[in-house]
């Protein structure tokens, strides 16, 4: 992994310095400081952000006029699905059958394992996502060849071997002890390594016995520190399945704390058809759900309830859910965000979305004091974007009259071809040809 070299980055800072909220438009959490000076150490981490230039000692990249944001953070995205991206015609269930799991059966060659990893992490990159929290597949190999690109490339990265041992092919499905034993490696080689993190990850219900569940668990209370994530009441067949699967269960989501699987670490991806009993008991247990709106209508699975969640006190995240989602831009996931909540009678704020993407995920993920913000000691995991890309954008840009305005526009029109730059740990890791 190279080492940073002392930079300084001239350029218009925003980030957060709390919750903004979801409709507030002028909210005082939102730090913008054009022109101003971003300082990253030797160590990778932001040393200081000034209006004035730094001595001779530093490094000077003059980016004026263009945005510096901490990097994106995908809290839940799915690395051998870039395979099946934009994929026609299929509901949930379908789409894991026709699909997915075919497309994961190939990752049990450790070779396609790592080309499949490589391209998507330089894909992340490419999109501005800085961070994520990662499905590989049930191989092992699929895990280390994840891990071990993300580490070349300085990345947090959250992830870990998926567990199924039902209702799933039989070239995709585990068992509980060998199960058990792959996930203890993978934690004991992996785990607090660099900036990796593993996640104890079933699935979902309906491809875990009650005995996997139970282990995946007891993971959890034996190794701290750890993550879980999964996924839950994304679609209504599957709401209905899991309760035939699991009748002693309350819902969908108390399946998952029988289990002792709900936790401050907890990323429950979707969270759609959730209740009210539901929501305050993810609030008790500060577990967080991740927001995935362009999956969810892609897949046309619902509009979730940011609304409610947020009167619960959840925690919400966004993310892409590539490949039900159909972009790693979180961008596109934004507008998409933006537009389904705007169905479901909300009208969030581009900052409500910025905040989600950035300092509010990492505040659920634990980690607010390394990734998600511009402050001095968190890591110089950056993108610079273009305000405006294209004749269309740039007229829009012009006519803005103040700050929400045009991050609204360039929020709702950008895509990948608005970055410049990514760096991570204050290398610069991706840049624009």
């Amino acid at each position: 992994m190279t080492s940073a070299i002392p930079t300084a980055i001239l350029a218009d800072l925003l980030d957060f310095t709390g919750d903004p909220g979801l409709g507030d438009r002028t909210s005082p959490a939102v730090r913008f400081r054009p022109g101003h000076w971003l300082l990253i150490g030797a160590d990778g981490r932001i040393a200081a952000v000034q209006p004035d230039a730094p001595g001779d000692d530093w490094r000077k990249l003059d980016r004026r006029g263009q945005l510096l944001l901490p990097g994106f953070i995908d809290t839940h995205v799915h690395c051998p699905q870039v395979d099946v991206i934009a994929s026609w015609g299929a509901e949930l269930l379908d789409w894991l059958n026709t699909y997915t799991f075919p497309a994961e059966a190939r990752h049990a060659d450790p070779a396609v394992a790592q080309a499949a990893a490589e391209l998507f992490l330089d894909a992340l990159l490419a999109h501005g996502s800085t961070a994520a929290v990662v499905f590989p597949t049930v191989h092992p190999a699929s895990c280390e060849a994840l891990f071990g690109a993300a580490q070349a490339r300085g990345m947090r990265l959250i992830a870990g071997k998926v567990l199924m041992d039902r209702h799933a092919p039989d070239d995709l499905r585990d068992d509980v002890v060998q199960a058990e034993r792959d996930c203890t490696a993978l934690i004991e080689r992996w785990h607090g390594r660099g900036r990796i993190a593993c996640a104890v990850t079933p699935r979902f219900a309906a491809t875990s016995t009650p005995a996997q569940l139970a282990m995946a668990g007891r993971l959890l209370a034996n190794h701290p520190g750890l993550y879980m994530q999964t996924h839950v009441a994304e679609n209504r067949a599957e709401v209905a399945w899991i309760a035939e699967l699991f009748p002693e269960a309350r819902s969908y989501l108390d399946v998952y704390a029988r289990h002792g699987l709900l936790n401050e670490r907890a990323v429950l991806a979707h969270g759609i058809w959730l209740d009210d009993i539901d929501r305050a008991l993810m609030h008790d247990r500060g577990a967080q759900i991740a927001f995935c709106p362009s999956s969810n209508l892609f897949l046309g699975s619902g509009l979730f309830g940011w609304q409610q969640a947020a009167a619960a006190g959840v925690n919400v995240s966004l993310a892409s859910d590539v490949g039900g989602g159909t972009s790693l831009s979180m961008h596109r996931t934004m507008a998409d965000g933006y537009k389904v909540q705007a169905l479901a009678g909300n009208r969030l704020t581009a900052w409500a979305l910025l905040h989600a993407a950035t300092r509010g995920a990492a505040q659920a993920l634990r980690l607010g004091d390394e990734i998600g913000s511009l402050e001095p000691g968190a890591m110089a995991d950056l993108c610079l974007w273009d305000y405006a890309v294209g004749a269309v954008a740039q007229r829009r840009d012009s006519l803005t009259r103040e700050l929400h305005e045009r991050l609204f526009a360039w929020l709702t029109l950008g895509d990948e071809r608005n970055l410049a730059e990514t760096w991570i740990a204050g290398v610069r890791r991706f840049a624009r040809a």
